[in-house]
């Protein structure tokens, strides 16, 4: 099962304002639709998703009418579209390819390994190929094919701010071999040209830093009732952590980074002189 989606949270949240602004109970409100408190409830908390009929009778209990009654059918019409990743459903990247593609702007820290939305088919399966050691050859396919079809959403309709601080050691880890790595670096030279990418070159000489304790992800949202999000990935199982107490601190050490790291332009540098003196491809 995958979280629910900002949109179904927004709708969600609708539906129980409406349910305050009237004054009813959720035990009045299931006994005019004749349907259970509890799914009344679960509807309120986008546990479970608002079916047309329901939501229509719903909005006539509320005297919803106009524009607005347009706007939450609209998000419930969009809601039973099939998005692009249900196709990946079976896979454990799944809920992270659903609140990428909502985020307003994404915040990453890597010290390990090139960000998915940034790798080359190349590179990836590389990384693939050496951390799942226990998986099919199938099942390394799809996870290469659900990485590469998440890229999209850098060059979207609507595109999200990606701000990236890469660890030095990401860049001189040769990974899959110099001519990969090559490509890998080419790659990152070319993103930033997006006007909606920058990326910082942690380097070495920084020394001691705020991100020592491990790489991780920030995914902010538009609407101030959308939590911020910290994605943690391990090969154990992983996290998606909302508490505020615990969001605000990552914010916090992600600004310590930026401000340790090379400014976009030198870091820039440090990727075109690496490619040249480091990993020029093989039998050049």
């Amino acid at each position: 099962m995958t979280s629910p989606t900002v949109r179904q949270r927004r709708l969600a949240r609708e539906l129980r304002q409406l349910r305050d602004d009237t004054g009813l109970t959720i035990e009045q409100v299931a006994e005019k639709l004749a349907l259970s408190a509890s799914t009344i409830s679960r509807m309120e908390t986008a546990q479970v998703r608002v079916r047309a009929p329901d939501l229509q009778a719903l909005l006539d209990v509320y005297g919803v009418t106009g524009a607005h009654r347009e706007e939450l059918l609209q998000i419930a019409r969009e809601r039973r579209q099939r998005p692009w990743w249900q196709e990946y459903r079976d896979l454990p990247n799944l809920p992270l390819a659903a609140r990428e593609a909502d985020a307003a702007s994404i915040f990453q820290y890597s010290a390990l390994l090139m960000p998915g939305l940034l790798q080359t088919e190349a590179y990836a399966r590389a990384v693939l190929d050496a951390i799942r050691v226990d998986a099919e050859a199938g099942d390394i396919q799809r996870r290469l094919e659900l990485r590469m079809d998440r890229q999209a959403l850098l060059t979207s309709d609507g595109a999200p701010k990606y701000w990236v601080v890469l660890d030095e050691a990401v860049l001189r880890r040769a990974v899959g071999g110099r001519t990969i790595m090559h490509e890998q670096l080419q790659r990152l030279i070319d993103a930033v040209e997006l006007p909606n990418v920058t990326l910082q070159v942690l380097a070495f000489d920084s020394g001691a830093h705020a991100g020592m304790d491990g790489e991780f992800t920030i995914l902010e949202y538009l609407d101030p009732e959308d939590p911020d999000v910290v994605y943690i990935e391990n090969t154990g199982g992983d996290m998606y952590v909302e508490k505020a107490d615990v969001t605000r601190r990552y914010n916090v050490i992600f600004g310590h980074l930026r401000a340790a790291a090379q400014n976009p332009g030198d870091s820039i540098r440090t990727l075109r002189d690496l490619q040249s003196e480091l990993y020029e491809p093989e039998g050049s």
